[in-house]
């Protein structure tokens, strides 16, 4: 997306009257992950992110089957806590009925950044105060990490993750 903006003085200097100005409009995905749900703790989530000024333009509740949560985590099949992640996602640690989760994709300039910085650390003994995870995030005694939300880790991602959880119809355009 371009925007042009007038400089001033530019009658002195029409061939720099407008400047394109490159502005990154990103898609990023978000999951209220099953510990924030449980936690009654969508509602807030959902308010700190809309106070980034990003367009919510994709929210729908879905069912976390087996195979989309191996293919969400794909990256991540070699790592020892794998499976426990794959429990985790699917609510199966918090007794979430339906293996529900909610799916949400935001819009706007440098959105993936944005959303990562009130997300907070992954770790939330490392997460700021003030983030959806240095405020509400925890680690189980057995180790858990209960971070509230997945936030898209680059464009690539996002990309990816977006086509994964959601149809293009489901998305306002």
């Amino acid at each position: 997306m371009f925007i042009y903006q007038t400089i001033e003085g530019a009658k002195m200097f029409p061939k720099f009257a407008r400047i394109a100005l490159h502005m990154a409009i990103e898609q990023t995905l978000i999951l209220i992950k099953p510990d924030g749900a449980f936690r009654k703790l969508t509602g807030l989530t959902i308010d700190r992110l809309d106070a980034t000024g990003l367009e919510m333009v994709g929210a729908k509740m879905i069912c976390v089957t087996e195979r989309l949560a191996r293919e969400h985590y794909s990256s991540l099949s070699d790592k020892p806590f794998f499976e426990g992640l794959i429990k985790y996602i699917r609510g199966d640690y918090h007794g979430i009925k339906d293996n529900r989760i909610l799916a949400l994709v935001y819009r706007g300039e440098n959105a993936i950044k944005a959303v990562r910085a009130i997300a907070g650390a992954t770790n939330p003994e490392q997460a700021a105060p003030g983030t959806i995870r240095g405020s509400f995030g925890r680690i189980t005694t057995t180790g858990q990490f209960e971070n509230v939300i997945h936030a898209s880790s680059d464009p690539t991602d996002a990309a990816k993750e977006v086509a994964l959880w959601f149809k293009k119809d489901e998305i306002i355009p």
